[in-house]
């Protein structure tokens, strides 16, 4: 197999445990999983097979959690956050381009305090809501996500952050963020087509980690419809601070 030419059969075999873990974690509160194969990854293999590990298991999961609805309903999802999905998608398409150009770690470090702060505030029982959906905030959420995760794979925290300001109830919550990342691993799979990141290889290696993924968010989805709205926001604060906490860390640390 050309796939052991990049890494080791122990390497990819730590690399699907990791996988299902991150299925396992998304299927609980819909996002989380770039995170933890990235901090999984990385903690062995170099950042660049990092990021190409990411994307097929990505694309395939964020998929079927759109549409785990129906298609009429992830259609609705979409009209609803177009704002996000274009300023975001724009944004990501641009920062994929300079991966080798710009270090993204002042980035994390900025998304990853405003996150932390967010979460722990919320989890100490501050309540930071939005009434209504804002453009102008849409915008530049949208963006500050696409554009860092244009560079690191990573875009779920500060989406995250922005549907728990808006109290949006939890099957929707899920519905738009398998939207929302379905989309964008899409055009993150377009964007390292073209930047380099992606080749015969290292498709080889993403496409290796798709069933653990799955395997994971199967059993993650059975207990996610075990609990209720109030376990799941509690579910989701803890795991977006972990999240922002993780993001400050390797900003300041690599």
């Amino acid at each position: 197999m050309t796939l052991f030419s990049i890494l080791s059969p122990q390497e990819l075999l730590m690399a699907m445990a990791i996988a299902f873990a991150s299925g396992w974690v998304k299927g609980m509160v819909g996002f989380a999983m770039p995170m933890i194969l990235v901090s999984g990854l990385n903690s062995f293999l170099p950042p660049d097979l990092t990021l190409a590990g990411l994307i097929l298991p990505t694309l395939v999961t964020n998929g079927l959690q759109a549409l785990r609805g129906g298609r009429v309903a992830a259609i609705a999802s979409i009209r609803r956050f177009r704002v996000f999905l274009v300023v975001g998608g724009l944004l990501l398409l641009l920062s994929a381009q300079l991966v080798a150009l710009i270090p993204g770690s002042v980035f994390l470090v900025l998304m990853g305090g405003f996150v932390s702060v967010f979460a722990l505030l919320q989890v100490l029982g501050f309540r930071m809501a939005l009434n209504q959906p804002s453009t102008a905030v849409e915008a530049v959420v949208g963006g500050v996500a696409g554009f860092v995760g244009g560079m690191s794979g990573v875009w779920g925290p500060p989406t995250v952050a922005y549907l728990t300001a808006l109290n949006t109830p939890k099957t929707e919550q899920i519905r738009i963020q398998g939207v929302i990342y379905g989309l964008g691993a899409v055009l993150l799979l377009v964007a390292h087509l073209g930047s380099g990141i992606l080749y015969a290889e290292t498709l080889e290696f993403s496409a290796a980690l798709i069933v653990p993924a799955l395997a994971g968010m199967w059993i993650g989805m059975k207990l996610q419809d075990r609990i209720d709205q109030a376990s799941f926001r509690k579910a989701t604060l803890f795991v977006l601070l972990i999240a922002g906490l993780n993001l400050l860390r390797r900003g300041l640390v690599g």
